[in-house]
């Protein structure tokens, strides 16, 4: 059945709590009439006429459905004026929704729940604009990243096809480039994926141990270190933890790529795992170049890259810390960043 109109409703309310006092009145006044009639009759020698009691009776009726009828539109007026508001409220929101976001409520007028319904209406649309612009901003930054490489190696194919006299070392050449370039989209399509994966949540849990892992990423990432004669330092404590294997292993190396890849020569990387209070801790530092406080949280994005080191650098795609962020959102840790006063981050999640 379809539920009425809450006009309707609230009119059916007001009429009700209305009728519910003003017809007990009426047959109040009618029973005192009555008695009056029945004491008259009984004081005279004889006893009126019925007529004059069919037209107390008929008054008394008339007045009863006039005061029903008034009482109904009266209910249905003042319903309708309550709801003046939330219909101009949806009516915008609608035309909101449909044509531009950017657009607000704006409500005015006595902080009551229908202002308070408009100023987080404002809020929501607020909150869902930032999110198209960030969704329609990480598509053109996708779309260019994974064209990049595409070009790259049409152009290194094309410019070795259209060499007569190419040698085969120089088409050797071009093959391992054009290989070369295929990785790079690869890693990139890889993470969007790790991303993603982050983002939808976990799925299936399991016991994993943040010292474990960490053991591994370090084993993995050693060869790395050595070429950038980069320092590696662990101090790893048993901390285990409910989530998922191969999104934790994601976030730690991403993680150390970070450290590794963003940091000067002769550098450091320290890594820690810990159990405290019974939450698992893990942290990763790096020295490094300065990182302003205020550029600290656009790091966290997904493409951002800060500084020229950072926006010259071809080993990476931009999502290392946006992977590390949706990871520890997905298993509902605490992820803090702070800038090293001489340059590098020290990143830490805490689990809870």
């Amino acid at each position: 059945m379809r539920r009425p109109s809450l006009r309707a409703q609230l009119t059916t309310l007001y009429a009700g709590l209305a009728l519910a006092v003003v017809v007990p009145v009426l047959l109040f006044a009618g029973f005192l009439v009555g008695r009056d009639q029945v004491r008259v009759r009984a004081g005279d020698a004889v006893p009126p006429p019925d007529a004059a009691a069919q037209q107390v009776d008929t008054a008394l009726a008339i007045t009863a459905v006039i005061v029903v009828v008034l009482t109904v539109l009266t209910a249905w007026w003042l319903a309708g004026r309550f709801l003046r508001p939330l219909r101009a409220m949806t009516a915008t929101a609608q035309e909101i929704s449909a044509t531009n976001l950017n657009r607000r409520l704006g409500l005015r007028g006595p902080d009551d729940e229908l202002t308070r319904l408009g100023r987080t209406l404002d809020d929501l649309f607020q909150r869902l604009d930032s999110s198209f612009a960030a969704q329609r901003h990480f598509v053109a930054n996708a779309s260019h990243e994974l064209r990049t490489p595409l070009a790259g190696q049409r152009a290194v194919l094309q410019v070795a096809l259209a060499d007569p006299e190419a040698s085969e070392a120089g088409l050797r050449a071009a093959c391992e480039e054009a290989l070369g370039l295929g990785e790079r989209q690869e890693r990139l399509i890889d993470a969007l994926l790790t991303l993603a994966e982050g983002q939808k949540g976990i799925e299936h849990r399991e016991v994993v141990d943040l010292a474990d892992v960490a053991k591994g990423v370090m084993l993995s990432r050693r060869a790395e270190a050595t070429r950038r004669t980069i320092t590696v330092q662990a101090s790893l404590g048993p901390a285990p933890i409910s989530g998922d294997p191969d999104l934790i292993a994601s976030m730690i190396g991403n993680l150390v790529d970070n450290a590794l890849h963003h940091n000067v020569p002769d550098g450091h990387v320290t890594i820690a795992t810990e159990l405290t209070d019974g939450r698992a801790h893990l942290t990763v530092g790096n020295t490094g170049p300065t990182i302003r406080s205020q550029d600290l949280r656009r790091l966290f994005q997904p493409f951002q890259r800060l500084g020229a080191q950072r926006t010259q650098t071809t080993d990476g795609h931009g999502l290392g810390l946006a992977i590390v962020q949706s990871v520890a959102e997905a298993h509902g840790a605490q992820l803090t960043a702070h800038p090293r006063p001489r340059g590098g981050l020290d990143v830490t999640v805490r689990f809870g």
